[in-house]
């Protein structure tokens, strides 16, 4: 399956890191510098997605991706700019990823 140039929109991937603070509570940070990628954006749907998230599923975003920059088991909880600017902070956060044999199948969820 290949994805229409015209149904790809413009995001940034921004690498996150986790830092822990004096109590040991993890807090996520994104980094300024970031990759631009071509997706496919789409709005969460389905019967499988409502059973898995729930109450969470009008904040999920759907996005297909062709490339490289994303692989599964890499790239869950990095930052992606779908709405903003790639000089602010990521709208969304990878939660889950699935790879197809042609495209990759990102789930994201707005922060």
């Amino acid at each position: 399956m290949r994805l229409r140039n015209k149904d790809l929109q413009t995001v940034f991937l921004k690498k996150h890191d986790i830092k822990l603070d004096d109590e040991s509570n993890e807090i996520v940070s994104y980094s300024d510098e970031f990759e631009e990628l071509k997706m496919n954006v789409q709005s969460a749907g389905g019967t499988l997605n409502a059973q898995l998230y729930g109450s969470k599923l009008p904040y999920m975003i759907s996005c297909k991706y062709q490339g490289t920059l994303i692989g599964e088991g890499q790239n869950e909880l990095d930052g992606l700019c779908v709405n903003v600017d790639s000089s602010d902070k990521p709208d969304y956060r990878i939660m889950a990823i699935s790879v197809f044999s042609t495209h990759i199948n990102i789930m994201i969820e707005r922060l």
